[in-house]
């Protein structure tokens, strides 16, 4: 499997709007993006590449400020040289150590999580995922039943089973965060997680406790019913993926439809991760 590559230079003095180009991609197939010193870089799988689509999602945004972009191969035979080149341990709260299986362990942090993202997005990088793990260490998981939506590498599943949770299941509708969330449970010894393929259509018809769902805006919004039919009594819901300006009260107004009560929200550059309850 090949995939695209799209480097890209911003002239801008707001950090924002890069997590702007980074958001509109995210919707639309790009699962993996790498900071550079000029702006960044994002994959997607070569057979989901559509130019056409790219341009119209990115256009509105070229009167506001300057970027461009050039678009390479990637062969499936370097990619891991492309993310192993790039791929950095990062830290939450000095109590996360998150690092790939080519970097020393740190057994002086209380919790460590080994990830091998391949193609698939949420490596901890990202300052949403950060966010929901962060929100995860002030969370009492003890026994807690969880949903992980949009599980990506699986970070956020393996985090919430290392602070003992109950059964999770993790839920991606690609088959590479599939297979890498499965990967990467086995390599952290977090057997209670079940890693399923697909989307609203595949929650389990039984209640959570816990539920995540790192996705962006549009895919929230549609699938918020969803998750409040699962979601147990007096339950919690981590939501990101979202900007604070522009997507938090529509994200709000949307979940009191469902008896969801906003309670905090964290904020990174313009990025949020937000807590509700039932």
């Amino acid at each position: 499997m090949n995939y695209k590559e799209l480097v890209f230079t911003i002239i801008s003095d707001q950090d924002y709007h890069q997590d702007i180009l980074i958001n509109q991609l995210g919707e639309i197939g790009f699962d993996t993006f790498e900071e550079t010193d000029f702006g960044f870089k994002a994959y997607i799988n070569a057979n989901d590449f559509d130019e056409d689509l790219v341009t119209q999602k990115l256009e509105p945004y070229r009167g506001l400020f300057s970027f461009s972009y050039e678009i390479n191969l990637i062969p499936q035979k370097n990619w891991n040289e492309v993310w192993e080149s790039n791929f950095e341990p990062i830290y939450i709260k000095d109590q996360v150590y998150v690092r790939a299986n080519f970097h020393a362990p740190k057994p002086e942090f209380k919790y460590e999580i080994v990830i091998d993202p391949k193609m698939a997005f949420g490596t901890g990088h990202h300052q949403t995922t950060a966010m929901i793990m962060e929100y995860l260490l002030e969370t009492d998981l003890k026994d807690k039943t969880i949903l992980d939506m949009g599980c990506g590498t699986g970070i956020l599943a393996i985090l919430a089973s290392k602070l003992g949770s109950g059964d999770l299941v993790a839920i991606d509708n690609d088959e590479v965060c599939f297979e890498s969330t499965k990967e990467n449970t086995a390599q952290n010894d977090t057997s209670n997680i079940s890693a399923m393929c697909g989307s609203k259509e595949t929650i389990p018809q039984q209640k959570f406790d816990v539920i995540l769902a790192n996705i962006n805006r549009n895919i929230l919004l549609d699938q918020m019913s969803s998750y409040a039919e699962v979601l147990a009594a007096n339950g919690t819901i981590f939501f990101s993926g979202f900007y604070e300006t522009t997507d938090l009260e529509i994200i709000t107004e949307e979940a009191r439809k469902y008896n969801l009560k906003y309670i905090s929200h964290k904020k990174t550059d313009e990025w949020v991760a937000a807590k509700f309850v039932l």
